[in-house]
């Protein structure tokens, strides 16, 4: 048991090495974040791309990219100072269920948001703690900070997940391990210092539930957040400072590799 248990230890470690490279990012949405140098922008293509990121990847990459062109490839300077005709050239834009009405309140609240601070990291802030275990209250916190404003569309809600109505949460904490993981081979950016890698909750789809069952690194059938804490937690067990790089791994056997 304990050699069976170390041969998987060891195949997830080979994995990483692998995938934890930066021919990894040209073809993975953390592309978009990775065409800009200063911190917002870096951050507001990275939400956006993460958002996004659902279906087929080249789609995802395509639409975050097609955005970005939208906003004159300045996206902070375009969140602060638009008028009235650049949001008009906004009204076509959809990807899947994501449409303009949702992209018109995304700009709304950065533009609220970057005008009283010059980092998205604060908005992760409101419900989170430095004491807490994982990035729960972090992720709630966002949820109830992103829909404070007295006019949210409703049919917005759906795109920002939270832990407090169970959802796996997996496209905001790929994010936020974008912007906190330090990763010495610079496919993440490890921006955000006040959370802790180690807080990290690794993202979690049916094609990585399926490769960590497979591995008997989950045992919850339901694929929610209770699955991606119960995971998080056996990969913290073989790296407790870095357990989402396991990300690399998990997510390139059930997505590239369909192991």
């Amino acid at each position: 048991m304990i050699a069976k248990r170390q041969n998987i230890i060891d195949f997830l470690n080979r994995k990483v090495e692998e995938y934890d490279h930066p021919r990894f990012i040209e073809d993975d949405p953390v592309c978009i974040p990775h065409l800009f140098s200063d911190q917002a922008d870096i951050e507001i293509a990275g939400l956006f791309a993460a958002v996004f990121a659902w279906g087929n990847r080249t789609t995802i990459i395509n639409k975050s990219r097609e955005l970005m062109a939208l906003m004159d490839n300045r996206p902070l300077d375009f969140i602060l100072h638009h008028s009235n005709k650049d949001l008009r050239r906004l009204l076509s834009f959809k990807h899947r269920t994501f449409n303009a009405t949702d992209l018109l309140y995304f700009i709304e609240f950065l533009q609220r948001h970057y005008q009283q601070s010059s980092s998205l990291e604060k908005a992760f802030l409101k419900g989170f703690s430095a004491s807490d275990k994982d990035i729960t209250g972090a992720l709630n916190g966002f949820y109830h900070y992103f829909f404070s404003a007295e006019d949210v569309p409703q049919r917005t809600r759906k795109h920002i997940a939270a832990p407090f109505k169970n959802s796996t949460c997996k496209r905001l904490s790929m994010y936020l391990r974008w912007m906190v993981r330090q990763d010495k081979n610079g496919v993440d950016f490890g921006l955000w210092r006040n959370i802790k890698p180690a807080q990290l909750v690794c993202p979690i789809d049916v094609h990585v539930a399926r490769v960590a069952q497979r591995f008997g690194l989950l045992q919850r059938e339901a694929i929610d957040w209770k699955a991606a804490l119960e995971l998080t937690s056996w990969l913290r067990k073989l790296d407790p400072k870095d357990p989402v790089k396991y990300d690399f791994a998990l997510f390139a056997l059930g997505v590239v590799e369909k192991y």
